[in-house]
């Protein structure tokens, strides 16, 4: 008996690369991809951004409540602060503090009436500056983890259209043939959920530590605007 030729077993095609799967992708697909692509990129550069922010804003809360508390004096505290830059608890402390300072005059010659009012609002001012400084950009992770997957089924179902087309133009249903726009048309989706899956877990978790620092500022606020009416109430 002759003995069985086996023939050695080579590629069957050339293999398809996401580089492939991209540049060669039809022009929506293919703009679908770039602009997830970018969108993921800007996602975690804001992530990065509040990362620091976030951890800044933290330690300096930290090192002003511990000196604000160990006993110094407000008008030497706000004379150390009103040099340098504030942020968090520090900048609300010399808003009010300035507004304090403007106030006295007229509070002397009209009473006290009214000055813990504008205090008060002036503290208001700065957390909403304070808080508009960290949440900024946040709303562009949430809008990236909530219509990116979206996007990206966009340029699955045109990508899919275009396969079939592929397939009646040719009439021919070789798996060769269907792969490559069908294996084009997942990859969008892919990116569309690598770009929205961090985006919706870091606006999630910076949403949560810019409530608790919010937190922190307004009850600050309030601390500081008891030990105002204080003040006052010892004046009068």
């Amino acid at each position: 008996m002759d003995p069985i030729a086996v023939a050695p077993v080579t590629g069957g095609g050339p293999q398809i690369s996401l580089w492939h799967l991209l540049f060669q992708a039809s022009w929506p697909v293919f703009i679908v991809m770039i602009g997830l692509a970018l969108a993921s990129v800007w996602c975690w550069a804001i992530i990065f951004e509040k990362f620091y922010a976030v951890r800044k804003m933290n330690a300096a809360n930290d090192r002003f409540e511990t000196t604000f508390w160990s006993g110094q004096s407000l008008e030497d505290l706000f004379n150390a602060m009103s040099n340098r830059a504030t942020t968090g608890l520090s900048a609300i402390f010399v808003a009010a503090m300035q507004e304090w300072k403007r106030s006295q005059g007229s509070a002397m010659r009209a009473g006290f009436a009214g000055v813990q009012k504008r205090i008060e609002k002036v503290m208001d001012v700065a957390i909403q500056k304070e808080m508009g400084g960290l949440e900024s950009r946040l709303l562009f992770l949430a809008t990236v983890g909530s219509a990116g997957p979206f996007v990206g089924l966009f340029g699955t179902v045109w990508g899919i259209m275009t396969s079939f087309q592929g397939i009646a133009n040719s009439q021919n249903t070789n798996l060769a043939v269907v792969a490559p726009g069908i294996a084009e048309a997942l990859f969008a989706t892919a990116i569309g959920l690598v770009a929205a899956i961090p985006a919706t877990i870091f606006y999630n978790m910076y949403s949560a530590d810019a409530a608790k620092i919010g937190m922190r500022l307004e009850n600050f606020a309030d601390e500081f605007s008891a030990i105002i009416s204080r003040q006052l109430d010892e004046r009068v």
